[in-house]
């Protein structure tokens, strides 16, 4: 029977830091998963920080409902609908954490005029819609490149990376730059979690 209160304590305990909360509408990326009434239940059971990566064609519509849903941060992608600047800004409005997420296939570029609106760029080391998928080399560029932006900005952003993220591609990732680093199938299929977690966070093959 699925618990999902007990899977977050899980979590707690075993050292990671946030959730990541994937929301899919089944048009820009061709998946659905979870919405606004399973993330006020995440909420309600946990302190956790919640990471809300928004995988939809018009995020500007929902920001208010996903901030009021509990949501700590929230990130959209540069290549949905909405007007990036306005979207950032609406997310900073609303009390919450705001962050671009990019494809792997839109260059680093895209971003670089947003980041001083926002808290984070999350890079997409894989195709956004489905878990389990391997790692993409051709991102670690666009990791470096973003990181040596915000560095030349002087600003204070975090790079997040997406997809295919392990023992192994974690240390390669952190070295191009990237400090938020999520993990699904690693981690949770890993057969001590609190393990494969240290191994994520101090670049050792696990």
């Amino acid at each position: 029977m699925l618990d999902l209160g007990s899977e977050i304590r899980k979590l707690e305990k075993n050292g990671i830091d946030m959730l990541h909360f994937d929301v899919m509408d089944g048009i820009f990326v061709n998946n659905i998963t979870f919405g606004l009434p399973v993330l006020e239940q995440v909420r309600k059971a946990s302190g956790i920080t919640l990471d809300v990566h928004l995988m939809i064609k018009e995020p500007a519509k929902y920001i208010k409902r996903f901030a009021e849903a509990g949501a700590d941060m929230i990130s959209f992608h540069v290549e949905s609908e909405s007007n990036a600047l306005e979207t950032l800004k609406a997310i900073r409005e609303c009390g919450v954490k705001p962050a671009i997420a990019i494809r792997p296939a839109t260059p680093a570029e895209a971003v670089f005029d947003l980041l001083p609106y926002l808290d984070m760029v999350l890079v997409m080391t894989v195709e956004p819609g489905f878990g389990g998928q391997s790692f993409i080399p051709e991102t670690v560029d666009k990791i470096r490149a973003v990181r040596s932006r915000i560095t030349g900005l002087g600003l204070n952003v975090n790079v997040e990376v997406d997809g295919g993220i392990n023992g192994e591609t974690s240390a390669i990732v952190r070295k191009a730059g990237a400090n938020v680093l999520v993990s699904g199938s690693f981690l949770f299929h890993a057969d001590d979690m609190a393990a494969a977690a240290k191994a994520l966070k101090e670049d050792k093959i696990c």
